[in-house]
């Protein structure tokens, strides 16, 4: 509250705690001077602001004190007074009087003075008043002064008249219809009065003492559908995020295909090289006038997959170069040793069974595996 008053040594209280009060800290001291500056009043002394950081009196408080008598005009200017109460401030003996009656009704003589001076006040203003008073452990503003201060009852301060005397006009009560509208219009007793200035931004108190309703959203068909829409999103959310979380921990498995198989029937191959299986199995089958076997469809140079020339008669590596006759030896290009062969054996059904697992090769300048048993059926 812009409680500030002038006595006759020139003395400002401004927002200073009354007296008695206890020692100030240095950062207080230094807003209060802050404040008089922004706002023309005189400002504190070195004198006065020793005796605030040690809890006593100022020279002029004291002097007040002592017999020296309090102006009772305002040291800050006074807004334009409300249309009801006259602009000429009322008599002296009508303000004692108005003052008198009001403080009666349950008005302090400090608030009592704010009425009589004509200056309405917002909930806002109201609001912070009480969060000072909190602060200063004063006594906080009660129902007949928030609605005397907001001015909304037209009888709270009337203006002096002819036709009614001053003190019984000041002291008129007010309606109660109007003064419970002032009461709720500021939630006195609520979170906005308790809580200014002191809850952390995000929280509902914060949202009270805003003058923001701290109830939820009105709880209809709409609202749940929207609520669980919500929270299936979240849900499918996280849960995709622990399997991807989980199968990091799986090991990765790299399924192959078989690598033993069965080819058909000895009978269904002809003389020559047939192809059919080089991209399932990665084989050719070579059958020649007295044995049938499988070639593993890798080049020795590097691992290519060499291609069938009809034409010529031969395997060719698109890689490199390397050629590799019918019955895959090499005989041109880098390839080292000729292509490896696969086990075969007949089944019991009668088919041929295929084992790339099992490779029987013709390394450089070694003896050859190629005759060994199950590198070929006989034909």
């Amino acid at each position: 509250m812009a409680d500030e008053y002038q006595t006759a040594a020139s003395g400002v209280r401004g927002r200073l705690p009354v007296l008695p009060r206890a020692a100030l800290n240095p950062s207080v001291i230094a807003a209060e001077q802050a404040y008089r500056k922004r706002s023309g009043l005189p400002l504190l002394t070195d004198e006065d602001m020793a005796a605030l950081k040690a809890g006593e009196p100022m020279a002029w408080e004291r002097a007040a004190a002592g017999g020296a008598p309090v102006a009772s005009t305002p040291a800050v200017p006074v807004e334009a007074p409300v249309s009801v109460v006259p602009a000429a401030p009322p008599p002296a003996t009508a303000s004692v009087a108005a003052v008198a009656s009001v403080t009666a009704s349950g008005i302090s003589p400090e608030v009592a003075k704010q009425v009589a001076a004509g200056k309405k006040w917002g909930k806002s203003a109201i609001a912070a008043e009480q969060a000072r008073r909190k602060r200063n452990n004063l006594a906080a503003l009660n129902d007949a002064e928030i609605t005397a201060l907001l001015g909304e009852p037209a009888a709270a301060v009337p203006a002096p008249s002819a036709a009614v005397p001053v003190a019984a006009a000041v002291a008129r009560p007010a309606a109660p219809a109007v003064a419970a509208s002032a009461a709720a219009s500021v939630a006195r007793s609520g979170e906005s009065t308790r809580y200014v200035g002191t809850p952390a931004v995000g929280t509902s108190k914060a949202a009270a003492a805003g003058g923001i309703a701290s109830i939820g959203p009105e709880d209809n068909e709409v609202n749940q559908q929207r609520r669980r829409f919500a929270w299936t999103a979240v849900a499918a959310f996280l849960v995709a995020w622990f399997i991807i979380f989980f199968r990091f921990f799986l090991p990765r498995t790299l399924f192959e295909p078989a690598t033993s198989f069965k080819i058909g029937y000895p009978s269904d191959y002809g003389l020559g090289v047939d192809t059919k299986f080089q991209q399932k199995y990665r084989i050719w089958i070579d059958r020649t006038p007295d044995r049938i076997f499988v070639i593993y469809a890798r080049c020795t140079h590097l691992g290519c997959t060499p291609d069938w020339k009809p034409a010529e008669n031969k395997f060719k590596c698109p890689c490199h170069g390397s050629g590799y006759d019918s019955e895959g030896i090499n005989f041109e290009g880098p390839a080292p040793r000729p292509m490896d062969r696969a086990h075969v054996d007949i089944a019991p059904d009668g088919q041929i069974l295929v084992d790339v697992s099992k490779l029987y090769q013709w390394p450089k300048g070694q003896p050859s595996s190629f005759n060994d048993p199950g590198a070929f059926l006989r034909g």
